[in-house]
């Protein structure tokens, strides 16, 4: 039976304080006095709204500047000539700093060129989520006003990115409304679900707030939200249950929070990494495993999206379509990319009944497995497998006709058919590789068949 958003809320507050003298070691502190570090908010009587700028530069990451008045703006490090990212955290239920904005603000100042600015709203988003929900519209306020005093330096609108997480980027998408969506880009992580799923355009983040919004969804069953948000919307895994995250409840906090915080994650292995984590456009996740969407031609003229700091993402069309859902698969750790491959199996013969075929691709460190199933009265059936290492890299493919097994069984079904298999985005058929002869299967064994094939 699925759980009420107030059971969730039970289990949240119970494993959040058992961690809680875990999780206040997130903040370290700094030996410089000149430093400032987020604040601590009292998680049991909640908070009113109190906001910091805190500004970072390559020359010092782990020391925040706050930025009060306009004169600390211009005596800081900040450079009205390049862009500004600002990263807004969300609900904060322990009232402590979060634990992966430093190496957030780190991977943003490795990748880019540009003032990268952390908003402190601890005060404020600590203790019951709905208050904190209260004060979206109070904060968004408030750093519309700081960026103001940006603008007033010659900031232009259109060099300042957003990067909200959970129930920040609906904070995002707010201040992009009052700039009538001429801020440059807005990056949701992840945005959050409760209270945000049936609201209003002018309540949530929305493909108005900025010139680009993208969304990364990883956990839309429970803490994020399940509906497009953006100009591009990634689901990550179908946009659910991440590889690698707790799926009992037995595992506490982790069980709660592991999907959810997956996107942040992703996005700083995006900054951090060179392998690319592409996705592709489809109706939902099933249709896109099962083959059926292979490029990204319709409704983007084959530019792929990818997570990262990419202008639009990779998206080179004009004008940009809305709410475009994309999917993609990952692995369960840094990089978490892999590479997508289009896999066919046409059987010489049709059968009076379904055939279903398993497939590995095994390379030095890993194997990938995936099912095709081919219909009766059918020749064909295919699938999209993802691989952690590029298709140069396979050194064999394995194959098993699956059916019962019984040792009792004195004969067995044997097929012959093709395989082939094309890297994603399969745009043409000249990368489609065959095995030269047919593969001939029987029920139950393995047949393995070695893979050559060269890098580009």
């Amino acid at each position: 039976m699925p759980w009420s958003l107030c059971e969730r809320s039970f289990w949240l507050w119970g494993a959040l304080l058992w961690l809680g003298t875990r999780t206040a070691g997130d903040a370290p502190s700094t030996s410089q006095s000149t430093c400032t570090d987020f604040q601590s908010a009292n998680l049991l009587r909640g908070t009113s709204l109190r906001v910091q700028y805190l500004l970072f530069v390559p020359s010092d990451p782990g020391c925040g500047q706050l930025l009060e008045e306009s004169s600390d703006i211009q005596n800081s490090g900040f450079n009205a000539t390049l862009g500004t990212k600002l990263i807004i955290h969300g609900f904060r239920a322990l009232g402590t700093k979060p634990s992966w904005i430093d190496a957030f603000i780190r991977a943003l100042l490795r990748a880019a060129d540009a003032n990268v600015i952390a908003v402190d709203w601890v005060h404020g988003s600590t203790g019951v989520y709905f208050s904190a929900v209260d004060n979206v519209v109070k904060l968004s306020l408030k750093i519309s006003r700081f960026l103001d005093k940006l603008l007033e330096l010659g900031v232009s609108q259109s060099s300042i990115h957003i990067l909200g997480v959970s129930l920040g980027a609906h904070v995002g998408g707010m201040v992009g409304q009052f700039y009538e969506g001429q801020l440059g880009r807005i990056t949701g992580l992840d945005p959050a679900g409760p209270e945000y799923t049936r609201a209003s355009l002018e309540e949530r983040l929305d493909p108005g707030d900025a010139l680009f919004v993208e969304a990364i969804h990883t956990d839309t069953d429970n803490l994020g939200i399940r509906i497009p948000v953006g100009h591009v919307d990634y689901f990550v895994n179908g946009g659910q249950d991440q590889p690698g995250c707790p799926l009992f409840i037995y595992a506490g906090y982790s069980y709660l929070i592991c999907d959810h915080m997956r996107a942040v994650h992703l996005y700083i292995s995006a900054l951090e990494n060179s392998c690319p984590l592409v996705a592709f456009p489809c109706a939902n996740y099933k249709a896109f495993l099962a083959g059926h969407c292979l490029d990204c031609f319709n409704p983007f003229m084959l530019s792929c999206p990818r997570i990262g700091l990419v202008e639009q993402g990779g998206v080179k069309i004009e004008p940009l379509p809305k709410e475009v859902r994309v999917y993609l698969q990952t692995t369960s750790k840094a990089p978490y990319c892999v590479h997508h491959s289009l896999v066919e199996f046409h059987l010489q013969k049709p059968r009076t009944k379904d055939t279903s075929i398993e497939i590995d691709f095994v390379s030095s460190n890993a194997t990938s497995s995936v099912k095709i199933t081919i219909a009766r009265q059918q020749l064909q059936g295919k699938a999209v497998i993802a691989h952690p290492n590029p298709p140069c890299q396979i050194n064999q493919v394995k194959f098993k006709l699956q059916a019962s097994c019984q040792v009792w069984r004195r004969d067995r079904t044997t097929i012959a058919g093709k395989f082939c298999t094309a890297p994603l985005p399969v745009n043409d058929n000249q990368k489609t590789v065959c095995l030269p002869e047919p593969v001939s299967l029987q029920e139950c064994r393995s047949v393995a068949h070695n893979w050559k094939a060269s890098c580009a």
